[in-house]
């Protein structure tokens, strides 16, 4: 199997909140657009929240997430995967994320789309990478393969990215 390279960050001036996916799709990847599967609840979220619509053609909507401070990623840069599940994922590299936040400095909340996002995280970011005082929240994954939440469901939990922060961050603070 070949390995695949997942997209650039996007990020615009004062951005001050980052949602991070695992690695995109066979979809995404084709299309060469974050969250290309149709079925995939991500865009018409951020719809909702931001106005980043999915009728909107792909760069109004990267022009929406940027407007409302949110930057788009994924933990892992690159991979080897057979098919389109996470649990597919082998042999992954993390993106530097040590960079991307010094030269994001307002970025402290962090939302991860998944549990791959957040597990893969914490097992080859944290620890490993010099980074700063962070926020981390895991949200439901918005694949349709996470089809035990419902959409509706979905929504009432990513309302946190354009909400107050929450009280928690990571690491946590010692007294």
């Amino acid at each position: 199997m070949e390995r695949l390279q997942g997209f650039p960050p996007v990020v615009g001036p004062g951005a001050t909140t980052l949602i991070l996916g695992s690695m995109p799709g066979p979809r995404s990847l084709e299309l060469k657009q974050y969250y290309g599967h149709p079925h995939n609840a991500f865009w018409g979220i951020l719809g909702e929240l931001v106005g980043a619509s999915p009728q909107l053609p792909y760069p109004e909507r990267l022009r929406a997430l940027k407007a409302a401070r949110i930057a788009l990623w994924d933990v892992i840069a690159s991979c080897v995967r057979d098919g389109s599940l996470d649990t597919r994922i082998c042999n992954e590299e993390p993106n530097d994320f040590e960079t991307f936040f010094a030269q994001n400095p307002g970025i402290r909340r962090v939302f991860f789309n998944g549990s791959k996002a957040e597990q893969t995280f914490r097992r080859m970011v944290l620890g490993r990478q010099r980074l700063p005082p962070l926020h981390l929240v895991r949200l439901p994954s918005t694949s349709p393969a996470n089809a035990q939440v419902s959409y509706a469901q979905k929504l009432a939990a990513w309302r946190a990215i354009v909400s107050e922060p929450a009280r928690a961050s990571w690491p946590p603070e010692t007294k």
